[in-house]
């Protein structure tokens, strides 16, 4: 099996880092600690220098999330003192410009919707809520809240902005127009997952759908990328050691849901898909990250594994 370079960045943090994020160019990796920060490094090659600590949360911060860089340099964290800030960087200085406070209680996960839809922040708080923050061109914030898992919410996602088949030729003509669609997905504590609808003539969000497969709190949840063809797939991974994948051949169409290898060794923390949507990472509580892929049958096998170095 080919070898997988790798760094290791020393942070300075001064306890546990939850999370570390790439910046859409990949020229900038945020950190969120539980020493109440947030690390902001240069990264060029080999080579990574600190820029800034950010400071302001009162408790470990759990989850940051970059922006699209057509909106500025804007970072979202979210924290257990059950607080979302968004921050900017103007000048080589980077100030808050949003404290979100809807939420009572921790605040677990931050996603910025895809660029298409505007600058649009989807927070899980433990409260059981998700909370929707939308960024107006007069400078205003309009803000959604949405009771969605009874025992709290640890994860939240967005769908791809194509409806699934609207670049699929049907005419063999003239691209055909493409349809925008605001989608949320939310993993709870309730075992379940849930699929979120932006309905324009009401103005509101509501519940499209409820998957149940888990035994165990859904820890994480992943939308894979969709090239505008017909079928999506849907990642989730749980406290109950297993990670499903979730098909929907076309819109509207039943849920499908298949279990990818047998149990895991640990609870599985996070899923990620890769940028063209057919390789999943997983990451487990016996610190491997497996990747995974599916093959013509249809049945996802794993193609590596990525074991840290001691």
């Amino acid at each position: 099996m080919s070898q997988t370079a790798s760094q290791t960045i020393e942070t300075h943090h001064e306890d546990m880092i939850h999370d570390a994020q790439l910046d859409y160019y990949s020229r900038r990796l945020a950190t969120a600690s539980s020493d109440h920060t947030i690390k902001i490094f240069d990264v060029d090659g080999d080579t990574q220098r600190l820029v800034d600590t950010l400071k302001g949360h009162e408790a470990p911060v759990w989850q940051v999330s970059w922006a699209h860089p057509k909106f500025g340099s804007i970072l979202a964290s979210c924290s257990y003192d059950g607080r979302v800030f968004i921050w900017k960087e103007q000048n080589g200085t980077w100030t808050p410009i949003k404290e979100h406070k809807v939420h009572t209680a921790s605040v677990n996960s931050v996603a910025w919707a895809p660029h298409e839809l505007g600058a649009i922040l989807a927070c899980a708080s433990s409260d059981g809520k998700i909370s929707v923050l939308e960024y107006r061109e007069d400078g205003s914030w309009d803000s959604y809240l949405m009771d969605a898992h009874g025992i709290g919410c640890n994860a939240v996602t967005w769908a791809p902005a194509a409806m699934p088949g609207s670049l699929v030729q049907t005419n063999g003509g003239t691209p055909p127009n493409v349809t925008v669609v605001k989608k949320i997905v939310s993993a709870g504590c309730d075992n379940l997952i849930k699929i979120w609808t932006w309905r324009d003539d009401t103005k509101s969000w509501k519940e499209e759908e409820t998957l149940e497969g888990h035994s165990d709190w859904v820890r994480d949840v992943a939308w894979a990328p969709n090239v505008g063809l017909p079928k999506s797939y849907l990642a989730s991974c749980s406290q109950d050691k297993s990670v499903l994948i979730w098909t929907q051949d076309t819109p509207g169409a039943k849920w499908v849901k298949k279990t990818i290898g047998e149990k895991f060794p640990d609870v599985v923390w996070r899923v990620s898909w890769s940028l063209s949507g057919n390789v999943l990472a997983v990451s487990c509580g016996d610190n491997k990250v497996t990747l995974w892929k599916e093959n013509a049958k249809g049945d996802w096998g794993c193609i590596r594994e990525l074991e840290e170095n001691a």
